[in-house]
């Protein structure tokens, strides 16, 4: 069995504390209250916010309170985006005002339209630049601040030990790693081994992502990159429950809260679907559920005829959706794929 104690125990990010070392990662479109009040049911140790632009939030953008909103978790994480430090230092204030516990800076998202405009991953381009913003920030909040990086823009730039220990000295509090660069996107496997170096850079603790799904990844990414604990985003696809899972398996117990047949999934999906209406209105909320209801689909009811999944993801009426979700889970029972649920 591999060695999963390590994340079982609490650990101190600048004074506020965590139940364990297994996080969700911070998703734009999905980790929102309903994925992260869910994730945090099931145990994940520490729960973060989609991305926020900085600068529609500073500028008061209708819906941007959203996703920053308190959801009553003992420990509430604002992950902001952007390059003009006034936008940060702002973002960050409004982000402490709604009762964030910490915040952290995203210096690693791929994505074209955030580094088309020289944020995300593109701040690694420029880490003067990148510390401005991080000096702006940790000076305008009590809170702690981290943050979250990739191994550099490309291989040529590898330079997250240079950045993570600048930033320590700059106060923040903790950096997770993604263990690829920019240019790689999802492509490939993450270098769990390239963390060790930015673990090696600094004293604070060190959180390695990347490629993780079950307890042998996640000690396995422990062993090689010697980082103090994991963060998880992908694999929640369909099944908030990953990390909760893992952190469960670090003990030794089972999963909080978890569906255990296919009429307890088909009352999970719902609930959820439910939540996403009542967050976001029936419109909006019925247009970004769907995806989530994909991946429900695809982990647990594979075998599910086209027609009906057709059917589930176009429907404009949520009682139809609603409907058709437990007519799938209950006229043909699937073997419900609960990865690390034990």
């Amino acid at each position: 069995m591999p060695d999963l104690t390590k994340l079982a125990g609490p650990l101190d990010v600048g004074g506020v504390r965590l139940r364990n070392r297994v996080f969700l990662a911070p998703m734009s479109g999905i980790t929102d209250e309903p994925f992260r009040q869910r994730a945090h049911a099931h145990g994940a140790g520490l729960v973060v916010t989609e991305m926020v632009a900085s600068g529609e939030l500073a500028k008061g953008r209708a819906g941007f309170n959203l996703r920053i909103r308190h959801s009553g978790l003992p420990v509430h994480m604002v992950q902001l985006a952007g390059r003009e430090a006034m936008h940060m230092a702002e973002g960050a204030r409004i982000a402490a005002g709604e009762g964030a516990d910490i915040i952290d800076i995203n210096m690693g998202c791929p994505a074209k339209k955030v580094t088309g405009g020289y944020a995300g991953s593109a701040l690694m381009l420029d880490l003067d630049h990148a510390l401005s913003l991080i000096d702006a920030v940790v000076g305008a909040v009590e809170v702690p601040v981290t943050v979250k990086m990739r191994l550099g823009w490309d291989e040529g730039a590898l330079n997250a030990p240079m950045l993570a220990r600048r930033a320590e000295q700059a106060g923040v509090s903790m950096v997770t790693v993604h263990g690829r660069t920019r240019c790689q996107f999802y492509q490939g496997k993450a270098d769990w081994r390239a963390i060790a170096r930015v673990k090696e850079a600094v004293s604070i603790p060190v959180v390695a992502n990347g490629d993780v799904s079950s307890p042998a990844e996640a000690a396995d990414i422990l062993d090689q990159s010697g980082a103090d604990a994991v963060m998880i985003g992908r694999a929640h696809y369909g099944a908030p429950w990953i990390a909760g899972g893992i952190a469960a398996a670090a003990t030794g117990e089972a999963t909080p809260n978890m569906p255990r047949d296919s009429t307890a999934v088909a009352d999970y999906i719902v609930a959820h679907y439910e939540d996403m209406l009542a967050l976001y209105g029936a419109e909006s909320g019925l247009r970004q559920a769907r995806k989530h209801l994909g991946w429900y689909l695809d982990r647990h009811a594979g075998g599910v005829a086209d027609d009906s999944r057709k059917a589930i993801l176009t429907a404009f009426e949520p009682a139809r959706v609603i409907a058709l979700l437990r007519d799938v889970f209950s006229r043909d029972p699937q073997p419900l794929n609960l990865r690390s649920a034990a």
